[in-house]
């Protein structure tokens, strides 16, 4: 999911990278006055295209999370900043057991680009507040590199998309940039297993960001101080965390893991650019008529079962087609 505003110089080099695992793209436009609509629609004529109903980041994710239909939701800018071609190491940890996994520019070989000394203090500031306050061990809280399954998005509560935007022009608390620090605490709040991996930022490519230090920082302050009192004041009215209702559904055993995907994700180096070449749109061959590679979509609909969920109606359509091509029955724990 690829939330957009005027980014039409960017997102050839984004596209570009997509992986060929990727069987949706949505790409969320703020208002463009450029050219991101149809640039989007010619890179990916498959590309769901989603006009925000409000304005700021928070807003276009959580349209860009209703408008999702497959498994896993991936989160990265159009900028360039964030590397398209490390969505396999967000999926292997999804896939291994985690519920959310964030990237992380100052640990397990990440590394930033783009960041000044100032931003990093108080970056490293952010972390040390919200770790004391939420017992967590967060490395990188102001990251927006996210992906998680999307049968948890309803514990992040974001803002519903169809309120109308206040008459004063103001955005609605949640709209904003504040978005990424308070689903990263939401999600550890509500008890998912909350993963890292290495990323690298990088500058980015055209036109300028909208993020100001110091404006920006006091916002993410208080919305670690807002995250802290909603948190407190659910555990006295005695809300269950959301992980629970996770727990409550069937779990069918995890089959071993796929040892092609290990080999591929092994090894990340600073910048995984540069040993990516194979997920690259452009260079990677893709069979025609083909959504997905087998191999990712056995583990994908695989991990769906161990966390208890139902497959959609894209991975159940699919599994019949393939048993209809190869003449095979599917295990009974997908047959039944």
């Amino acid at each position: 999911m690829i939330p957009t505003l005027n980014e039409e110089r960017n997102l050839p080099h984004v596209f570009a990278k997509l992986p060929e695992m990727i069987t949706e793209v949505i790409v969320v436009d703020g208002g463009s006055k450029d050219r991101t609509v149809e640039v989007a629609r010619q890179l990916r004529p498959d590309a769901v295209i989603v006009q925000q109903t409000r304005k700021g980041k928070g807003n276009a994710l959580a349209c860009g999370f209703s408008a999702c239909t497959g498994d896993i939701i991936v989160m990265i800018d159009a900028d360039g900043s964030t590397d398209p071609g490390e969505i396999p190491l967000f999926v292997e940890k999804l896939i291994n057991g985690d519920h959310f996994v964030k990237g992380s520019r100052f640990s397990h070989g990440g590394h930033s680009h783009d960041i000044t000394a100032l931003r990093k203090l108080g970056n490293d500031g952010l972390n040390l507040v919200v770790n004391v306050l939420f017992r967590t061990h967060f490395t990188d809280l102001c990251y927006g590199y996210n992906a998680f399954w999307r049968n948890v998005v309803p514990a992040l509560d974001l803002p519903d998309t169809a309120l109308p935007r206040p008459a004063d022009g103001s955005k609605i608390w949640g709209d904003g940039f504040e978005i990424e620090t308070m689903i990263n605490i939401r999600a550890v709040v509500e008890k998912l297993n909350v993963g890292e991996v290495g990323s690298t930022e990088h500058e980015r490519i055209h036109g300028e960001s909208n993020l100001n230090t110091f404006r920006d920082g006091f916002r993410v302050l208080r919305t670690i101080f807002s995250e802290y009192g909603r948190m407190r004041r659910r555990r006295s009215a005695g809300l269950p965390p959301f992980v629970q209702s996770l727990m409550s559904l069937p779990v069918t055993p995890a089959a071993p893991q796929n040892p092609g995907l290990q080999q591929q994700v092994a090894h990340h180096p600073v910048d995984p650019r540069r040993e990516a070449g194979h997920l690259n749109r452009s260079s990677a061959p893709r069979e025609v008529g083909t959504r997905r590679t087998d191999d990712i979509n056995k583990l994908r609909s695989r991990a769906l079962d161990d966390l208890g969920a139902q497959p959609t109606q894209d991975l159940s359509s699919l599994r019949a087609r393939v048993m209809e091509e190869d003449g095979t029955r599917l295990p009974a724990s997908l047959d039944d």
